[in-house]
């Protein structure tokens, strides 16, 4: 293999990183508040209220349920006005967060879902105030349960940001299809696959540490 192919592999790797880390902070962004919201707004919430959820929720259904190549096509319009272009690593951000955001409003949603109720009517018989529940009682104690979700929503953007390769988008994933689709370098293709298995993996062990070392229910 020669010097081109291990320098494009380089940078596919540095604008795969930069497409992924951006996207699942945003989608954070995003994603936290609504899940907070559906989690607060469901019928056994603390705050419930139907209408709301209903709306929020069948949105995030539409959504999720899109293929992504075709969410992608679907939202090339909203893509160029955002960043003024539908090609290349910053502009596959903008499908990625739409299409991440949904998800995590559903994984953060199942995490507060599995904090024990009896803490929940703890904080409410001290006095505790709704937002005071969300964020020092539902937040800290989904906190293990959050963490694994966010391995599990890196692990599936980045599936995202490879397909992105087949309609213009960068890193890893437009090598692969470039090279190794188009021009039937098998070895590359396989590379960068290689690739993001092993970025996959040191991620998702690295996650699971990071619980170990917080979640309290192990130390009991």
């Amino acid at each position: 293999m020669d010097s081109q192919i291990l320098g494009l592999l380089a940078q596919g790797i540095g604008e795969t990183f930069y497409m992924v880390v951006v996207s699942t902070v945003a989608a954070y962004v995003i994603g936290i508040p609504l899940g907070v919201l559906l989690y607060v707004t469901a019928e056994d919430g603390i705050l419930p209220n139907k209408v709301i959820y209903a709306i929020f929720s069948f949105v995030i259904n539409v959504v999720r349920s899109v293929p992504f190549l075709i969410l992608v096509v679907a939202i090339l319009p909203f893509t160029r006005k955002v960043v003024g272009t539908t090609i290349g690593s910053t502009a596959t951000i903008v499908p990625l967060v739409v299409a991440a955001a949904p998800f995590v409003a559903r994984m953060v949603e199942s995490s507060l879902k599995e904090v024990d109720a009896g803490v929940i009517e703890a904080a409410k018989a001290m006095g505790s105030t709704n937002w005071q529940i969300i964020r020092k009682v539902l937040i800290p104690e989904a906190r293990p349960s959050l963490l694994i979700g966010m391995t599990i929503s890196f692990a599936t953007i980045l599936g995202y940001s490879a397909m992105a390769g087949f309609v213009g988008g960068g890193g890893l994933g437009a090598i692969a299809v470039n090279y190794g689709y188009y021009r039937y370098q098998v070895d590359v293709m396989l590379i960068t696959v290689a690739i993001l298995v092993l970025i996959v993996q040191i991620f998702q062990e690295g996650g699971m540490r990071l619980v170990d070392k917080i979640d309290r229910r192990k130390k009991l």
